[in-house]
């Protein structure tokens, strides 16, 4: 049946997307590699929920995923950081160490059952985000700024920090009132602050999420 590869059809573009961005990046034309990350985070996110609604999940379609998330939001980011870099650093080829962290949280997370609901360190698809968001930072970043940077990023990436997922099992309030305080926030922070607010939307994600565990593990 045709509909089966359908899921794995928007794997793909995500990865054909990833290719672009980078394509886009190496040509020095960095801030257009946010919009591809952006692209190619909502095929990510089709290509799974496609596969749920349609109830054709499987294992070559996870192991694709991860494939595609590596290019888009392994390599993507780490070329960023690269090119960047080059311009203030001797340092620069330590971006790379992005894409070995990308590739080893996404293994962790091929193999993990525990991270349905919530994620153990920050998915690669935020960790791009928050990277090639950099470009609407109102001020300029220096050389030891971009590589702290660049390696906080990778840690976040294997860290055993737990963080909240957008997965609604139910729309009610009580038993979703973290993700709805956390996307209420990123609502109002894009309307006041426009543009200067996305390179802080993942750090406030974070924030919330470790906020969020905190109460519950003391409670």
């Amino acid at each position: 049946m045709m509909k089966r590869h359908i899921p794995n059809l928007l794997t793909c573009i995500n990865l054909l997307i990833g290719c672009v961005g980078i394509y886009y990046v190496i040509r020095e034309q960095e801030p257009t590699a946010f919009y591809f990350v952006i692209a190619a985070g909502l095929f990510d996110f089709f290509d799974g929920f496609a596969a749920r609604l349609l109830k054709v999940q499987s294992n070559i379609g996870k192991q694709l995923d991860s494939l595609s998330d590596l290019v888009s939001f392994g390599m993507l980011p780490a070329f960023f950081m690269l090119q960047w870099l080059q311009q203030t650093s001797d340092f620069y080829w330590i971006a790379l160490v992005i894409v070995v962290f990308s590739a080893l949280r996404l293994a962790k997370f091929n193999i993990d059952d525990s991270q349905s609901d919530s994620f153990i360190g920050l998915p690669t698809p935020a960790n791009a985000i928050m990277l090639t968001s950099l470009v609407f930072v109102p001020f300029e970043l220096y050389e030891y700024t971009l590589i702290s940077i660049t390696l906080f990023s990778a840690l976040l990436l294997v860290s055993p920090v737990r963080l909240l997922a957008l997965k609604f099992s139910s729309w009610g309030w009580k038993e979703n009132k973290d993700r709805w305080i956390l996307l209420l926030g990123i609502v109002v922070g894009l309307v006041v602050f426009q543009w200067t607010f996305v390179p802080f939307l993942i750090p406030f994600y974070i924030v919330v999420s470790v906020i969020s565990y905190l109460v519950k593990y003391k409670s």
